[in-house]
């Protein structure tokens, strides 16, 4: 089978996936996100110390953790360099999402089964709305000189930080179709752990409850589409949202894009 080839702005780490620079992608007044201030992932707590030796050469000033304290707890963050650690759950502790790359000796079918196409849009949907987390990580945005570069990660650097990813890279200008092909390489940067799902799946499940499955676990477009329409039916627009939701008044977000944008 041919291997898939790995997009450039994967970093090459042997123990943590989906570790990917944000930089690069192009804004809509013509600029481009700098390489080296934001990078997003999947959990850290497997990192080899020479991959903590190459993510000490980036002089992160943050690292912000979506997940829960309990994954936190089993998983925990290694130390990277002088960077600040901190974690504020971006989903409520019972969400069936939280769990989904936990591996066990076992396979929970029954917490797989869960998930639907129809339970994904609702995690999506009320994400971005009165989110403690993403509040506290627009609140680092707002001083980028003083907390980039950050990475922000949940387990397996998919919803809760493909949501994270869109504020801040929308909030820089960055187009909404941009930052949904970004959202989507993860289905190529996590294609292995999916696969490794779907094979334990397919001993327990029955042929619908499999087709339900791979239909629904990889990201999709309605997904962030869910995300992206709550804002703009709570705010009408994401400039109204990021000034109301955030306090990143248009002098603050101009202060951004210098400071991250080339």
């Amino acid at each position: 089978m041919k291997k898939n080839i790995m997009p450039e702005c994967l970093l090459p780490l042997s123990g943590a996936v989906n570790f990917r620079d944000m930089g690069g992608l192009a804004t809509k007044d013509g600029r481009k996100v700098k390489k080296g201030l934001f990078f997003r992932a999947a959990e850290l707590t497997g990192l080899t110390d020479e991959d903590v030796s190459l993510l000490e050469t980036l002089q992160l000033k943050r690292v912000f953790d979506y997940r829960r304290q309990k994954e936190a707890e089993r998983k925990p963050d290694p130390p990277l360099g002088s960077a600040i650690l901190e974690r504020v759950s971006a989903i409520s502790e019972e969400n069936i999402a939280t769990n989904m790359f936990v591996k066990d000796d076992g396979f929970n079918a029954d917490y797989y089964r869960q998930f639907t196409v129809e339970r994904f849009i609702k995690i999506y949907t009320e994400m971005p709305i009165q989110n403690p987390s993403y509040k506290r990580l627009m609140m680092l945005l707002k001083s980028p000189e003083e907390n980039l570069p950050l990475v922000h990660h949940c387990t397996g650097g998919r919803d809760r930080t493909g949501v994270g990813a869109m504020l801040i890279l929308m909030t820089m200008g960055v187009p909404y179709e941009t930052v949904l092909e970004d959202y989507l390489l993860s289905n190529l940067t996590l294609a292995e752990r999916h696969q490794t799902i779907f094979e334990k799946a397919s001993q327990y499940f029955t042929p619908e409850e499999y087709k339900q499955l791979i239909n629904a676990f990889p990201l999709r477009e309605d997904y962030l589409h869910a995300a992206y329409n709550a804002i703009l039916r709570n705010y009408g627009d994401f400039d109204t949202y990021i000034a109301e939701e955030f306090g990143i008044s248009e002098e603050v977000r101009e202060n951004i894009k210098n400071y991250c944008l080339e």
